[in-house]
């Protein structure tokens, strides 16, 4: 991690995590060229901004404008790139005759915090680890318009939402039930969905049977960071971290031991013995360089009170 930071000095953007398989990735971008740094569990892990934050392009194509960002924009685009990417997207319903398979997915993210939504069968579950899922089941598979109809249905039958802010994701996370709990949740909401059929289910979307996956242990949330200095520790749970980065800045540092990530948040264990949550869509556009240590000098915000942090910067 610490080399491809190094190497992205001189015109490689980071472009935020991605979870290709059950261990996630940072993404590197320069012109058309990419690469990616696989990230590990209890490593170091640490940078610092440089210059202004520019917009990333859309669709793989660098932004013609270069045009400067704001350092709060988790979607690190200008507006005209940013509406080409959200163009030719699925959530756009613009591909009305894709000819490929998809999957509609029922998601978990804490108590009481489920939500429905769709992805292409070839991409397996990344798009549960990438949206920081905890716990899902398929509920079916069909042609994208049956998948979206589905959707539909279940949003204004059950009432299950197919979005849910990031910052409710981690207010959450920090205190999750055991692993039974969080299957029964699903299953229940499996169950309601399942009884749907005939009631306005799309005869072309094939049922999947119900199958729990539990993903706390792919994001390393039942990892507990190792104390310093203690000689022995005990095993004791997690405590859940309490501040997120608000933005980077120009200077700004980041740096520490990465102990968990979900979505596109890390988890980085810092000096002191907390833990502060960088979600990696706001170092999108930014040319870092490396850092090494335990450094937090950028503005931090509470997670779940919404009050920024003084004197961090």
């Amino acid at each position: 991690m610490t080399r491809e930071v190094r190497e992205s000095g001189g015109g490689w953007w980071c472009a935020g995590v991605r979870w290709p398989g059950e261990v996630p990735e940072l993404g590197w971008s320069r012109g058309g060229r990419r690469r990616v740094s696989v990230l590990a569990y209890g490593a170091g892990l640490g940078f610092r901004a440089v210059g202004e934050r520019h917009c990333v392009g859309a669709r793989g194509n660098v932004c013609p404008l270069g045009a400067v960002v704001p350092g709060r924009s988790t979607g690190g685009r200008c507006a005209e790139c940013a509406r080409l990417d959200r163009a030719h997207s699925v959530a756009a319903d613009t591909m009305a005759d894709d000819p490929r398979t998809y999957r509609v997915y029922l998601a978990w993210f804490g108590p009481g915090l489920v939500k429905v939504g769709i992805t292409g069968e070839e991409r397996g579950a990344a798009r549960l680890r990438e949206q920081g899922a905890v716990a899902f089941s398929w509920l079916g598979r069909g042609p994208l318009m049956a998948a979206r109809r589905t959707e539909e249905v279940l949003r204004a039958a059950l009432g299950v939402p197919d979005r849910i802010p990031y910052a409710r994701k981690r207010v959450e996370r920090g205190h999750l039930p055991d692993t039974d709990e969080r299957a029964a949740e699903v299953a229940e909401l499996y169950a309601r969905a399942a009884a749907l059929e005939g009631r306005g289910w799309p005869e072309s979307l094939e049922r999947l049977p119900l199958e729990v996956v539990d993903q706390v242990g792919i994001f390393g949330l039942d990892r507990t960071p190792e104390p310093e200095p203690e000689p022995e520790p005990v095993p004791l749970p997690a405590p859940g971290p309490v501040r997120a980065v608000r933005e980077l800045v120009d200077g700004g540092v980041v740096a520490g031991r990465l102990v968990a990530a979900a979505g596109p948040d890390l988890h980085l264990a810092v000096a002191g013995g907390g833990v502060v949550v960088l979600d990696t869509r706001l170092i999108t556009g930014w040319d870092l360089a490396a850092e090494s240590g335990s450094d937090v000098r950028v503005p931090l915000i509470d997670i779940g009170g919404g009050g920024v942090q003084g004197g961090l910067f």
